[in-house]
């Protein structure tokens, strides 16, 4: 059955995925059939399946964009070769995309959202901006691990780049689950003196047993307690009190208004989390500390090989913040998921007979 494929299908809001099996689809001379290694469970997936996220592309619909895998099908060039799929793929030629905008492209396609997605055993894709990935690398990680860098890794590795963070800043990650891990871990290596937030104190633990510099627990903290806690954290730390780096991974409401209440004088607030849920903030804040407030979505593909390098030299280490699981229990680890029972990404891998 060498050319039978195998998919986890949404069909409906907040229903079972359903097993289907089907035929390779047809390529083109610019597509390529990648065999999935490993697919991230993302946040965004359980917006789509839980929250009534629409996707651009009409149920059903196969869910992920967290994806590494091997090219089987497709250009001479591209067969065989292991490949990580950016999350995002721009068109590479419109306007945004020629001023490097590319994640942000309109006729940008992604996974699990405008076409079938990664909850499968093979994915048909565009292989302009696949990240070939060396052996070397996979000396170190699995294939599967490295589906992360898709998505996990790279979405903060870029909102780091944009907002300049510099050695010795003051970085305050927000929430430091899946994502948010892999900010504060980047900030580290960035050279910033980083502080982790967050309501569950196994994620405080696992970020300060990797380094990173304090950690404080939020849960029963009003906003005042959390400023003024964080405030003599940065002085313990030998930070400056003014051009904080606040970086919102949580994507939720209490932590979108902490991100803002914790703005000062040449902040720079970057919002990674998403939520459907609306703040009320007082902008003028944003004009009187001349302060920064940033959006960003996913990562170009450009900066791919970039997040790769990292994971290659051994700087970042990403072994320790991922639990893998076979794609046939999806149903159960989407349900986990949304109930917050796993302290780690979670990678389905293929197990289909």
């Amino acid at each position: 059955m060498a050319n039978q494929m195998f998919s986890w299908k949404m069909t409906e809001l907040k229903s079972d995925f359903q097993l289907v099996e089907s035929d390779f689809p047809e390529i083109n001379d610019s597509e390529v059939i990648v065999k999935v290694a490993g697919c991230g469970v993302c946040h965004t997936d359980l917006s789509f399946w839980h929250f009534g996220v629409p996707t651009k592309h009409p149920l059903p619909l196969t869910l992920g964009h967290e994806i590494a895998g091997t090219v089987v099908a497709g250009p001479a060039e591209w067969m065989g070769k292991n490949v990580i799929i950016p999350a995002v793929l721009p068109c590479g030629e419109c306007e945004l995309c020629r001023n490097g905008r590319s994640n942000i492209c309109q006729k940008q396609l992604m996974p699990g959202n405008d076409f079938d997605g990664g909850f499968a055993s093979h994915i048909k894709v565009p292989h302009k901006y696949l990240c070939p990935v060396a052996d070397s690398v996979l000396a170190k990680y699995s294939l599967e691990q490295l589906a992360v860098i898709a998505d996990a890794v790279s979405t903060p590795y870029q909102v780091i780049e944009k907002s300049q963070l510099k050695e010795n800043d003051f970085a305050i990650i927000i929430g430091v689950g899946g994502v948010g891990i892999y900010a504060a871990l980047i900030a580290k290596i960035k050279g910033a003196k980083v502080l982790a937030l967050d309501l569950d104190d196994t994620k405080l633990d696992i970020a300060k047993a990797n380094g990173i510099d304090a950690t404080l627990n939020i849960r029963n903290l009003g906003i005042k307690e959390i400023k003024a806690a964080v405030k003599d954290i940065s002085k313990q730390l030998g930070c400056s009190s003014y051009m904080w780096k606040i970086f919102e991974m949580s994507g939720t409401k209490p932590g979108q208004e902490l991100a803002f209440a914790l703005m000062g004088f040449a902040s720079t607030v970057s919002i990674v989390g998403f939520t459907l849920d609306k703040l009320e903030v007082r902008l003028s804040n944003l004009m009187a500390f001349d302060a920064t407030l940033l959006g960003t979505w996913g990562c170009k593909p450009e900066l791919y090989p970039d997040v790769l390098a990292l994971v290659a030299d051994g700087r970042l280490k990403i072994e320790n913040f991922i639990e893998v699981f076979p794609m046939s229990s999806i149903n159960e680890v989407f349900k986990n998921t949304l109930d917050h029972k796993y302290n780690k990404r979670s990678v389905l891998v293929p197990d289909f007979k």
